[in-house]
């Protein structure tokens, strides 16, 4: 009998286990469906704390600050009280030699305390001296008993009022107390104070900060569209009161439109306000508002915090948590798919792990070839350096050559006048001309001096130069090259013109590779102008604030097609053979070009002109 049960026992499980794998899937769908749900609420929630507590926290920054702010001007109204002019004067209304030197004081006083004005008022509530008595505004003589301030002075109760001025029409806060002699009380101080410049720095992005009397009227406000204007419409009762204080002068005090407000359980509100300007087409963004007392005054400070960004990140939570779900029963199929199919995979695996490992051995065979092919580049770079700053020592070492004529020359002359000079020395010395002998040896140092800045010059502009760039003096370079072509012009007869600022200039470069290209530029101008009936070499030096240009202009034939095409292409010359190689020109500009400035020839209506271009430099 029991044998005879166990097929059926096995066809039942069987026709169970498709039910239990619904419910199951069932169950990982539900789950998937409330987890966004769940992630939406919990990351609204924190970010609604979050904000909540940072409003609190703005909000006691804000009343704290008021606070001092007002009460540093509490005590002024008490000190006036303390002045004996003030007192006369209410004793004697009609001095009004008295009257203005109390306006005088009191205008002096507001200065000092950088409060909007000071005035004092009579038992009669008419001001008798104020501290703008020279403006058009003045308070002088106005009566104010209709203001609540100075009503509940003269009854002996000091204490505060905002209101807009009714002369200035500038709103402020406004601070009473009496003035007595001798127990009886004679008038009331009275002080206008601005606090405009707090809702100054209340801006804190979307969020909204307002201050708001016990009439729920909103008086301040990082919102200027919400100034003046008032969170439920004001009964009839308190408009006439308004109306009689004159507390807000002739603002219509409009009701704000509140297109939601619901009360939270952690005592604040959401709000959305509507504004007037968008008119009923866009819904306003909802707000958390949370409210701060300021006791003393029945005032109460409204932090709306804008709900944007919590609701952004919830949504954005609620959408990580959708993909997460959805990645989650993917790596699942995926998962299974891998156990149904592990043999396949494995397959899979080792020819791909086959071409892998070829294409790393091919990988690492080009990775050699290419290292081997950046030493030989890397070797090519050095010798081509190496051979560049050959062949500047070269072009160099072939203009000193070249001016090896004129310099034996320079030299002959001193040293011929230096052996005449010590002969006579040595003469006057054997006759005791003391004073004779001491002239010619300085005559005989100022030619050593000569002939030591002219072969100075000569082994400085043989040495071979280093790479690194440096602020260099345009004035000098010039002075330097001029030293070693000085006396081919006087030989050769030609005109030298330089025009340059008298203050120095200083360009990025290397001071000898410059007078290089100096000389060199120079050089060739000389000797294309050899034959000339006219013959004059000309410098100008011109610079802007990131640029600087030296010209070397010639009176020379100037260029033909084929030089300016060719210039600066190596071992080309228009010179005849054996007088010059053809790399002066290709080095400087190979020079220049390192220095990241270029040189180039321009076009003139007579001669040739170089113009070279450096990077300006500031003198170090």
């Amino acid at each position: 009998m029991l044998a005879q049960s166990d097929p059926t026992v096995a066809a039942q499980a069987h026709m169970r286990r498709p039910h239990h794998v619904r419910t199951v899937w069932g169950l990982v769908l539900l789950a998937g469906l409330a987890l966004p749900y769940l992630a939406y609420w919990w990351v609204n929630l924190v970010t609604t704390d979050r904000l909540r507590a940072a409003g609190a926290q703005r909000l006691e920054v804000y009343a704290t600050s008021l606070e001092n702010l007002l009460d540093k001007y509490d005590l002024v109204p008490r000190m006036l009280e303390l002045e004996k002019d003030v007192v006369a004067l209410l004793e004697k209304p009609g001095d009004e030699d008295l009257r203005n030197s109390v306006n005088e004081y009191l205008e002096g006083l507001n200065h000092k305390a950088g409060s909007s004005n000071i005035y004092i008022v009579n038992l009669q509530g008419r001001t008798q001296a104020a501290s703008n008595w020279r403006s058009k505004d003045s308070f002088v003589g106005d009566d104010v008993n209709f203001r609540p301030y100075i009503r509940n002075a003269l009854r002996g109760q000091p204490g505060g009022f905002y209101g807009v001025g009714t002369t200035s029409l500038e709103p402020g806060y406004f601070y009473a107390h009496g003035i007595y002699k001798d127990g009886r009380m004679l008038g009331v101080a009275a002080i206008k104070v601005s606090i405009e410049s707090q809702q100054l720095s209340w801006a804190q992005g979307a969020d909204k900060v307002a201050l708001v009397d016990p009439n729920g009227v909103l008086f301040l406000s990082s919102a200027s569209a919400w100034k003046f204007k008032t969170l439920r419409p004001l009964p009839a009762s308190v408009r006439a009161e308004l109306e009689q204080t004159r507390q807000y002068h002739e603002q219509a005090l409009p009701a704000l439109t509140l297109a939601h407000d619901e009360p939270l359980s952690n005592g604040t509100r959401l709000l959305a306000i509507r504004d007037s300007n968008n008119g009923l087409a866009n819904a306003p963004p909802r707000m958390l508002a949370q409210t701060r007392s300021l006791a003393p005054r029945d005032w109460t400070f409204v932090y709306l915090s804008d709900l944007s960004a919590a609701r952004g990140n919830a949504r954005v939570a609620f959408l990580f948590a959708l993909l997460a779900y959805g990645f989650l029963v993917l790596l699942f199929l995926y998962w299974r798919q891998r156990v149904q199919s592990k043999e396949d995979m494995q397959h899979a695996y080792g020819n791909l792990e086959r071409m892998v490992d070829e294409r790393t051995a091919s990988l690492a065979r080009m990775t050699q070839d290419l290292s081997k092919e950046v030493d030989v580049r890397r070797q090519a770079e050095q010798q081509l350096h190496i051979t560049q700053n050959e062949l500047f020592q070269a072009g160099k070492m072939a203009v000193l050559g070249q001016m090896s004529a004129s310099i034996t020359h320079e030299l002959n002359q001193p040293l011929t006048a230096l052996r005449t000079m010590s002969d006579n020395a040595v003469l006057l010395f054997e006759r005791g001309r003391m004073e004779d002998v001491r002239n010619n040896l300085k005559t005989i140092s100022q030619v050593v001096a000569r002939m030591g800045t002219i072969t100075g010059k000569l082994k400085s502009f043989a040495r071979k130069s280093n790479a690194e760039l440096a602020a260099v003096s345009i004035h000098t370079s010039i002075s330097n090259a001029m030293v070693l072509v000085e006396r081919r012009l006087q030989l050769d007869k030609v005109g030298f013109q330089l025009n340059i600022d008298q203050a120095d200039i200083y360009a990025l470069c290397d001071s000898n590779r410059l007078e290089q290209v100096l000389l060199n530029l120079m050089t060739n101008a000389l000797d294309s102008m050899a034959g000339c009936p006219v013959r004059q070499l000309r410098l100008d030096v011109n610079s802007t604030p990131e640029r600087v240009f030296i010209r070397v202009a010639d009176s020379g034939p100037g260029l033909s097609e084929e030089a300016r095409q060719r210039l600066f292409e190596p071992f080309y010359t228009s010179k005849p053979q054996g007088e010059g190689l053809g790399l002066g020109l290709a080095i400087s500009e190979q020079i220049i070009r390192d220095f990241g400035g270029s040189l180039r020839a321009e076009q003139a209506s007579a001669g040739a002109c170089f113009v070279i271009e450096l990077k300006a430099a500031q003198e170090t």
